[in-house]
């Protein structure tokens, strides 16, 4: 495009360029009629992801411009699905009637439709905030701005660390993100957000990150709120917050009416979840297929609007850490547990209630259709019985949620009497305005009204004067309304029939009285949709200066909706209140899985019991098979506390709950090949990030620690780890602690606040059952083999196990190689060299049989094992074995 010889170009197409160049970043859709066109190379990319046919232009030059389109009524269908493939999207459209214009229509852009800052209903997740991030990084700290505009949120806080950065993003998972330069220069891996997160990512001129404009930017946005002020004391995030605001005035053309609010927050506030956490705990999303049908929100959710479920999402996504607080959350949940008519009565009101927020937006938007004002009004209208329902409960924060909560009489009276029940979806189709509500209105629709009744006794008038019985009075735009003939019937035309146009088979005629009744009822028709308009956009700017009530208003009922879902999944779930302590002591009795507990069909899920402190039940250690419940039940522990601590009730009989700082969750690994690290080198940056921030009232869930190296490395790691989460005067965090390593269960009785668990096994004849229950105790054996027979590996692998593991359990090592030798297995090494390797052997006894002499085995008898670390008792079984290997 660079080399198009602009003078060559038609008017049109110069400007189409000129629009172009202020937007190079965009696809730029441009109206031309009842179209959007695209020119050049968005023709030919948009014509490719969207599957539309490349036509071309005659544009002025030799060739034809490339080009394709979309009709303008359909537009948001195609812009919705580039948005979602990480595009922007600029929409220039005509500012002026094309039919009053002179010369070229005037056009420019009306808004850039980005990925954060889409709006359309139908492109936007109900129960998922759609956010849009924005970052700076300044003198080492992280200012975290996201917003969503479809909802009126704004957050705003700071972090000091990569880590805690990528902790909120996964929080928050944005679907855009805004970033200055340093930051893109810190070592954060932009491209890796790009494409693995399939998150657009734009690093923003230096201009946007000026301090003095952003507090321009904030005052003028935020002028009357308190949050504007709390935000002065963070500096990169007040600069990350007026970098996002000029960002969204600049991409949305308006001033932004729904945003009147920040709120600043600090980690501090809530219970910190890493990603590790978020993903193994599978709060919002599976693991595995990363939907929302088995996980806790699955569990949950039984929220009856959209604002609810979003409530509902931060809630799971935040637990707190203030007592008061979540003892606030449980008394509003238990009475509304208590009081089942009260609570149905409110949640069959809430299922009227569209999503106000979002509803609320489009409307300040000047995008809100009639259906869109009728949904508004109809949720309106039962916010009066929700208040009275409410004002009922005995309950600090419900009482809080009811006096927020404004009924909004005067509003939902405008749409009462301004807006048809039957109104079009279209602004432009006629019908919208209630008869009544405005006298002209009323006298244009009569006129029309007639003059179609005049037409029809026109019509039959003209039939019986003419004698033609076919004869039909039609209406086009191109002709208006016209009598129409057919050539068999032209002999019977009267004298003062005006002929108008000539088809194939007949003619269109018109009279003096019908071009006269013409004008009457065309001039009625264009004033009526004109004064239609115009009175709708009234009734929008009357709703719009109503913003911060209706806002209020909806996140008042999000969170009673959020409450009341948990109510629901306490009935449904058969939930216990737990007790908030800060003690530090997490009791937990006949606790349950509650996604798992769900998920089974056929069986009854086995209960466990929890005790954990930071005294004498620091640390558990739990061993047992593979698929006998240890996972699952450390799963569940973490979720319980988790659930306390928003607010809900628990899968328990009884549940005494300390107040968690953080949980940490190091269960299971996969390599990650795109950085070039092994599963165990994923597996020891979990733990160090666990080691680095935990403290004595965070949760640690660790699930087999060392097994993705040798074992006597991995036993040596996971002996270290335990001793040093253990130790009160380093960490003293209570852990649960899984592993296959049965020699960890000696730290039981030597380390203080270690216990030993196991996951009971029962075995028969037949096989092995696993009873799910956790028990007491050390486990004696893994039950590998049993574990690999009930998953189906052939008997001849398995018999061939059995064998091994009889001769391993002797320490017969020497025999299972001469016996693989025997088996012809293994036959790749030269004959000189097996030879070579058999007087070795030879003349060499095997590391067991040298423990049967006398002076070796003293020596090894003396070792004081009680006072060694892991490291020491290697380094002593080292030495023996060299000693050994020298003696003889």
């Amino acid at each position: 495009m660079k080399d198009i010889d602009r003078e060559k170009l038609t008017p049109m197409m110069r400007h189409y360029l000129s629009v172009k160049e202020e937007n190079p970043d965009c696809i730029l859709f441009y109206r031309l009629g009842d179209f959007y066109e695209l020119f050049w190379d968005d023709a030919i990319n948009v014509s490719r992801e969207l599957e539309l046919t490349l036509t071309g232009k005659s544009c002025g030059l030799d060739e034809r411009a490339p080009m394709c389109g979309v009709p303008f009524h359909a537009a948001d269908t195609y812009i919705n699905r580039l948005v979602k493939r990480g595009y922007k999207v600029a929409i220039c459209e005509q500012l002026e009637d094309p039919k009053k214009a002179v010369g070229i229509v005037k056009r420019g852009i009306i808004r850039i439709v980005t990925p954060g800052t889409n709006i359309d209903s139908s492109s936007l997740e109900e129960g998922k905030n759609n956010y849009l991030m924005c970052v700076s990084l300044f003198d080492d700290v992280i200012g975290i701005t996201t917003c969503d505009i479809s909802t009126g949120d704004f957050l705003v806080t700071e972090v000091s660390s990569r880590e805690e950065f990528i902790n909120e993003f996964n929080k928050l998972k944005p679907s855009e993100l805004i970033v200055n330069e340093a930051f893109a220069l810190s070592g954060i891996d932009i491209d890796k957000i790009r494409n693995e997160r399939n998150v657009p990512v734009s690093v923003l001129d230096s201009d946007y990150f000026d301090e003095d404009k952003a507090i321009f930017e904030i005052k003028s946005q935020f002028p009357n709120d308190s949050g504007a002020e709390n935000i002065n004391e963070l500096s990169s995030a007040k600069i990350s917050s007026g970098a996002l605001i000029r960002y969204l005035k600049e991409t949305q053309k308006n001033d932004l009416p729904t945003l009147s609010h920040i709120t600043v927050y600090k980690e501090s506030n809530f219970m910190e979840l890493d990603s590790s956490t978020r993903r193994n705990l599978e709060l919002t999303e599976t693991l595995r297929d990363k939907e929302k049908r088995g996980s806790l929100l699955w569990v949950l959710d039984h929220t009856k609007t959209a604002m609810g479920a979003r409530f509902l999402r931060t809630m799971i996504e935040q637990p707190l850490l203030n007592k008061s607080k979540i003892e606030k959350r449980l008394d509003a949940v238990e009475l509304f547990l208590k009081h089942l008519v009260d609570r149905e009565e409110i949640r069959e009101y809430l299922g009227d209630i569209y999503d106000l927020e979002r509803l609320t937006t489009r409307v300040s938007y000047h995008t809100a259709n009639p259906r869109d004002l009728i949904s508004l009004r109809n949720s309106l209208k039962v916010i009066p019985g929700i208040k009275s329902i409410l004002n009922g409960f005995e309950s600090e924060l419900i009482k809080e949620l009811d006096s927020a909560i404004d009924p909004l009489i005067d509003v939902e009276d405008l749409l009462e009497r301004s807006i048809d029940e039957d109104a079009p979806v279209g602004i432009h189709d006629g019908g919208i305005i209630r008869t009544g509500f405005n006298d002209e209105v009323d006298e244009l629709r009569s006129a029309q009204k007639n003059g179609k009744k005049w037409l029809l006794d026109l019509e039959a008038r003209e039939k019986e004067k003419t004698g033609i019985n076919k004869l039909k009075i039609r209406y086009n735009r191109v002709f208006g309304y016209y009598i129409e003939v057919t050539n068999s019937f032209l002999d019977k035309v009267p004298d003062y029939y005006i002929r108008k146009q000539t088809l194939v088979n007949s003619e269109r005629f018109y009279t003096e009285e019908l071009k006269e009744m013409e004008n009457k009822i065309l001039g009625a028709e264009d004033r009526l949709t004109h004064l239609e308009n115009e009175l709708y956009n009234d009734i929008l700017n009357q709703v719009s200066s109503n913003i911060d009530r209706i806002m209020s208003t909806a996140r008042s009922l999000a969170e009673t909706d959020a409450l009341l879902s948990l109510s629901e999944a306490a009935e449904k779930g058969n939930y216990v209140r737990p007790k908030i302590n800060n003690k530090g002591k997490i009791n937990i009795s006949a606790g349950r899985h509650p996604v798992v507990e769900k998920m089974l069909k056929d069986s009854i899920f086995v209960d466990n019991d929890t005790v954990l402190d930071n005294k004498d039940n620091r640390v558990s250690i739990i061993t047992g098979p593979n698929m006998a419940g240890k996972s699952t039940y450390m799963r569940q522990t973490a979720i319980i506390v988790l659930m306390a601590q928003i607010g809900s009730f628990v899968p328990a009989e009884y549940a005494d709950i300390g107040i968690c700082d953080r949980i940490f969750t190091r269960v299971g690994a996969s390599d990650d090949l795109a950085s070039g690290q092994s599963t165990f080198m994923v597996e020891m940056n979990e733990v160090a990030n666990i080691l680095k921030h935990a403290t004595r009232d965070s949760l640690l869930i660790l699930d087999e620690i060392g097994r993705g190296t040798s074992t006597f490395d991995g036993l040596s790691i996971a002996w270290a780890v335990i001793e040093y989460v253990a130790d009160p005067s380093i960490i003293g965090a209570k852990t649960l602690f899984a592993t296959h390593y049965h020699e960890l269960t000696e730290l039981e009785g030597k380390l203080a606040g270690v216990h030993n668990y196991c996951s009971a096994v029962k075995e028969d004849p037949e096989g092995i059952v696993f009873l799910r229950k956790i028990v007491p105790g050390g486990a004696d054996r893994s039950y590998g083999i049993e574990v690999a027979k009930l998953a189906g590996l052939p008997d001849e692998v398995i018999d061939r196990a059995e064998e091994l593991l009889d001769q391993l359990s002797k320490n017969d090592l020497s025999s299972i190689a001469g016996d693989i030798e025997a088996r012809g297995i293994k036959k790749t090494e030269s004959k000189s060299k097996t030879k070579e390797k058999n007087e070795e052997m030879d003349n060499q006894m095997s590391f067991f049989d040298t423990l049967s002499d006398k002076d070796i085995l003293d020596e090894i008898r003396g070792l004081d094992i009680s006072t060694m670390t892991p490291i020491d008792a290697l380094n002593e079984l080292d030495r023996i074995q060299k000693k050994v290997k020298n003696r003889w």
